[in-house]
């Protein structure tokens, strides 16, 4: 068949497979599968043909007969590239990456030495990190064809094996697996076979893993290295120099690059501090002028100011960060450059018309009191010219006011003033912006950003220090309303958006929190590093159906970067760019070990059990197709990566009430405890489900799950193991006692639903769902006791939805919305609880159904067996007691629908014309932005209303049959 190949013209071969190519191309899987069809009945033997037919196959998700096809192509061990290639391509779409190696072993076995081959066979072990195997396929290669890329490749796997593979934590094996590396590098450069600036850069790498620091730099600085890399990065020189503390060298180095390029911030910052490192040694060697140094460094940061002919940042920043280093050490600091505050207004004067004055300021305000800080920002607004009778005259005069304001807020300024104040206050931000606006915010372009919009997004965190003292959301719901109407003049404003977006979601508002989210257009690593706005607090926000598309589309994200991740390692390969490697692989993993990824995975997947809505059979098809292994904790909780950019919010809160790091760490930890939460719920209640209903074979065949399927016995053990888990867990968060996330300011993160999760019944009511669960699986006397506490819990939990409902309602008629996120969490919660367990209900009764239905036939055998042994309760009995639980569960729901029936919107503050009169608007413009504002709010309530009642009626109907 192999030989009937290789006999067909090549030419021929192609075009007859083209159509299916492009068929698979453009996406028509359908019409891909009728052609190769159609040449398999002319061609039966055509192992390519078969392998696209597998894929098309698999590109219509029929898993089965794909994984067939495909099974009986690579059992012909095929070498042509063609079909390894469509092989290789389905294993990667299904992430059965081992598999690929196997071909590519296979075909080199029957073609040994085929370097085509053997590179493929290289690569596979790349993409499953094999690093021992990859070393010895690298060294075949360079033996079949002596190519130096072949030669790296192996020293490149003998490097990952010292400090990425499976030894790489006992440092002995490190050491000897760089040593090996380092002379296997030797040899080359000793041949004189060193080529590429690569090949010097990897050498490098390798000297500064044993931390051989002054080979690295005697290399660095060598014949060789000036020959084969003479674009060395400078900071490498810099690392060096550091390291063998050779400060010298470096200020002599870094004054000539400053005098060549005098506006690098990080040139400067290494500048300053290899003067304080001499300045450190001529102290320690006793000199009579240690303070010489510093003179010399601000005499060269003045000849760089004088000398430049336009003003540049850099040197004005360095000054400052001079004097910061030298009052840090108790160093006459105001001596020798001069008084700290005239330095600040200095370089406001200079810098304060562009928009990163007010970041660069911001560095130095920490080194000096508060008092200091709030009379140093009475200063720069007194230099911004600007007061309460005067405007600003032109866009540079506006945003130096602006950076003065934004300076004044973070050094505490309107912390204190009261309540009155800060509305005189907002009054005059809104105005400010408003001018702004009609004088310079016209005729941009679709992607500039308003040059006043920062005065409204300071109202904003203004009107939000109102409502936390107030404790209600008049003034936060007005200062939304401004924020709309700057998104209508800056639509490119992102960080109006994300504003908008978090208030959204403080009100419960998830209609306009997903248009927000949507309006903001993340894409592609943003969906991680950003994902959190919106995705984090999604789940039990009331829209079961409603947030799965947002999973979908993260979770899509992560699977297809994934194998995109895998090809960019391997390319690094191909190109032999040893200094993308690390970064590759690190970016993989954070991506690989994303706490988002993780969480929205869960999340997802007890999303679509809540959900389900079909017949029993659909429900336990779409059970099955997620492959929840219980026994399995397939998180690798260790190593989880915040991946979260918290920055991309910007904040002006007071300095020494702006606790970023803490607050990361506080909302993380209480994150890695909602995910232990969420995810043990889940494998708790896939046991259930699995104790009555055990995944077929095929399905365990086509999944890549490693363990076997489980021993009889074994399912009710780990349902036993991860029910002892879920209490363990509780009892250990009740005892760490978290706080909720402070609040105090808009920009902080939202509190976590970790609080929620404990509040609510979720651990009373799914440890007794796990008694009667085995309970009603072996028959135990003890049965109808349980079930009698199930059915209490289900009242409990329909108990605190009405109530929260009735609370609502009489919060509506004081302050809609400042509680509404808060009451729709527990309203929602307490619909999961039940939705889960109506699902476990009807899988309970479809299995004793089945049974009922199958021991009628064979009833004669099984009467006298059980005389020896206390009697469990009959089948027969547990199927009544079932249909009582379904029936109670019926009249809870129901319970629940007339609740929701009652539910109220939001009720809205009312005198909102005012606030946009002040803007001198048109009258159509304000009523339209108010009316879309109270439109959005009134439409999520009904859409979320709408979604809540349809789920219940698919659990009734679900329970009813």
């Amino acid at each position: 068949m192999a030989h009937q190949q290789q006999g067909m013209d090549s030419a021929l071969f192609e075009r007859r497979l083209r159509p299916v190519y492009d068929n698979l191309e453009v996406g028509n899987n359908r019409k891909a599968l009728q052609e190769s069809e159609k040449l398999l009945r002319k061609h039966p033997n055509l192992l390519c043909a078969r392998a696209l037919k597998g894929l098309s196959l698999l590109r219509l998700g029929r898993y089965e007969e794909s994984h067939g096809c495909l099974q009986t192509v690579a059992e012909e061990k095929p070498v042509d590239d063609s079909t390894l290639q469509v092989l290789s391509f389905c294993y990667r779409e299904m992430e059965q990456l081992d598999k690929i190696v196997e071909l590519y072993q296979h075909a080199v076995k029957q073609t040994p030495g085929n370097e085509e081959l053997l590179a493929h066979l290289f690569v596979s072990h790349v993409r499953v990190e094999d690093y021992k195997a990859q070393q010895a396929v690298a060294l075949q290669l360079y033996k079949a064809q002596p190519k130096n890329a072949y030669y790296f490749w192996a020293v490149i796997s003998v490097v990952f094996q010292g400090i990425r593979g499976p030894e790489s934590a006992i440092p002995e094996k490190r050491k000897l697996y760089l040593a090996l590396a380092q002379r296997m590098v030797d040899k080359h450069i000793k041949e004189g076979k060193l080529e590429t600036e690569q090949e010097a850069f990897l050498y490098l790498h390798i000297l500064k893993l044993q931390s051989k620091y002054q080979e690295a730099w005697e290399f660095l600085t060598g014949e060789l290295c000036a020959k084969l890399y003479p674009g060395a990065p400078v900071s490498m020189k810099f690392e060096l120099l550091k390291v063998l503390g050779n400060w010298q060298e470096l200020n002599e180095l870094l004054q000539k690059l400053l005098e060549a390029d005098r506006d690098r911030w990080d040139y400067y910052k290494e500048y300053i501090q290899s003067c304080f490192e001499l300045l450190d040694g001529q102290a320690a060697e006793g000199a009579d002028k240690p303070a010489y140094m510093l003179n010399t460094c601000h005499d060269f940061l003045l000849h760089i100011i004088d000398s430049s002919e336009r003003k540049t940042r850099g040197p004005y920043l360095a000054r400052l960060e001079l004097h910061q280093r030298m009052r840090a050490k108790q160093l006459p600091a105001e001596e020798l450059i001069g008084d700290f505050d005239e330095l600040i207004i200095e370089y406001f004067c200079l810098f304060g018309d562009k928009s990163c004055c007010t970041h660069d300021i911001a560095l130095f305000l920490p080194s000096i009191s508060i008092e200091q800080r709030q009379s140093l920002a009475s200063k720069l607004l007194q230099e911004s010219g600007i007061t309460s009778t005067s405007l600003p005259q032109n866009k540079e005069h506006m945003q130096k006011h602006i950076c003065a304001l934004q300076i004044s807020r973070m050094c505490g300024a309107h912390i204190e003033l009261p309540v009155d104040h800060l509305l005189a206050f907002y009054t005059a931000l809104k105005l400010h912006y408003e001018h702004g606006h009609s004088s310079f915010g016209k005729q941009l372009l679709a992607t500039e950003m308003g040059p006043s919009d920062p005065y409204a997004l300071l109202a904003a965190n203004v009107m939000y220090d109102i409502s936390v003292r107030e404790q209600k959301s008049d003034q936060l719901f007005e200062a939304l309303c401004l924020l709309q109407y700057v998104l209508r003049n800056s639509t490119s404003n992102f960080h109006v958006k994300l504003l908008s977006l978090k208030i959204y979601h403080m009100f419960g508002c998830m209609l306009g929190a997903q248009e927000m989210y949507d309006y903001l257009d993340i894409k592609q690593i943003q969906l991680d590093s950003m994902g959190y706005v919106h995705c984090n607090l999604l789940p039990l926000s009331g829209r079961f159906s409603g947030v799965r598309n947002c999973f979908d589309t993260t979770l899509k994200f992560f699977t297809n970067s994934y194998k995109e991740r895998l090809e960019y390692i391997a390319l690094t390969y191909r190109f032999c760019t040893f200094s993308k490697m690390g970064e590759f692989m690190n970016f993989k993993e954070r991506l690989t070990n994303s706490l988002l990824y993780v969480a929205v995975s869960v999340e997802a997947q007890l999303c679509d059990l809540v959900s389900c809505y079909g017949n029993i059979q659909q429900n336990l098809s779409a059970y099955v197709a997620m492959s929840i292994e219980p026994a399995d904790d397939r998180i690798a909780w260790h190593e989880l990566s915040d991946n979260r950019d918290l920055q991309a919010i910007i904040r002006w809160d007071p300095l020494h009430l702006d606790n970023t790091d803490a607050e990361r760490k506080e909302s993380y930890d209480q994150e890695i405890e909602v995910l232990q939460l969420r995810s043990l719920l889940l494998r708790l209640f896939a046991t259930f489900i699995d104790l009555y209903h055990a995944p077929p074979s095929a399905k365990l065949a086509m999944s890549n799950a490693k363990t076997p399927p489980p021993a009889p016995g074994e399912d009710t053990a780990t349902l036993e193991l991860l029910r002892e888990s879920w209490t363990g867990l509780h009892q250990r968060l009740r005892l760490m006692n978290y706080k909720p996330l402070s609040q105090r300011f808009l920009v902080n993160l939202l509190p976590t639903r970790l609080h929620l999760l404990l509040e609510l019944p979720y651990e009373r009511f799914f440890d007794d769902l796990a008694q009667m669960v085995l309970d009603m699986h072996s028959g135990a006397s003890q049965l109808t006791l349980q079930c009698k506490r199930v059915s209490e819990n289900v009242a409990s939990v329909m108990d605190v939805c009405v109530q929260t409902i009735t609370e609502n309602n009489e919060c509506n008629a004081v302050d809609g919305l400042w509680k509404r996120r808060e009451h729709q969490q527990k309203i929602a919660a307490c619909l999961e609880i039940l939705s889960l367990y109506a699902f476990l209900l009807s899988v309970l009764n479809d299995k004793l159904q089945f049974n009922a239905k199958t021991k009628t036939k064979k009833k004669p055998s099984g009467d006298n067996k059980a005389q020896d042994t206390p009697l469990p309760i009959s089948e027969k009995e547990r199927s009544q007691m079932l249909r009582e639980l379904m029936r109670q569960l019926k009249h809870k729901l129901e319970a629940c629908d007339a609740a929701i029936r009652t539910w109220k919107a939001p009720t809205l503050p009312r005198d909102l014309s005012s606030f946009m009169a002040d803007m001198s608007l048109k009258p159509e413009v304000e009523a339209t932005l108010i009316g879309d504002v109270s439109a959005t709010f009134k439409e999520s309530h009904e859409l979320m209303v709408t979604e809540l009642r349809n789920l219940i009626k698919d659990k009734i109907r679900m329970i009813g049959k």
